[in-house]
């Protein structure tokens, strides 16, 4: 399983002080409240930032980085990838998967190897479970119960269970 992968993004500046606007892309908040320091990656560098505050807002969650006193220099911020260790990830209740986690997974039905996910995407009405078929085709498989059956995200396979959805 990943050790650590993206946990939020950071947006745009917000204030005159040097916060920028984090969007948490599990939705989850407190495990991002009580960090003190984390790593951010802005295309192919990494770097780990003090923070200085961290608060809530309306919509959203501020952060400040030590050093990042501006909206000018907050800015230079904006799209990074806040990556998180396991540990400080949002707790999972029953029946939830870090999309990393899935990423990669075997699919099958029956005894039958389809493919394996590629991709967690937000849906509608569901989450999305894209699929590349050993044809080298992509498919997307609503990430429900109905369609999805056994999910064993440490032997790497996940049973689908309606295989016309792939039709």
């Amino acid at each position: 399983m990943v050790e650590r992968f993206v946990a939020a993004l950071v947006g745009p500046p917000f204030g005159l002080q040097g916060f920028v606007k984090v969007h948490s892309l599990s939705g989850e908040v407190q495990h991002l409240l009580k960090l003190r320091r984390l790593t951010l990656r802005q295309g192919e560098e990494e770097r780990v930032r003090e923070l200085e505050a961290v608060e809530t807002a309306a919509s959203s969650l501020l952060m400040k980085f030590r050093g990042v006193d501006s909206p000018e220099a907050a800015k230079t911020l904006t799209g990074a990838e806040i990556l998180l260790n396991r540990e400080d990830a949002a707790p999972l209740r029953p029946g939830e998967y870090y999309i990393e986690d899935l990423k990669g997974v075997e699919v099958y039905a029956g005894t039958e190897t389809l493919g394996t996910i590629t991709d967690i995407l937000e849906g509608g009405g569901a989450n999305l479970a894209e699929l590349r078929l050993k044809t080298g085709e992509i498919r997307l498989v609503p990430f429900r119960d109905e369609f999805l059956g056994d999910i064993d995200v440490e032997g790497r396979r996940v049973e689908l269970l309606r295989r016309w959805i792939l039709e």
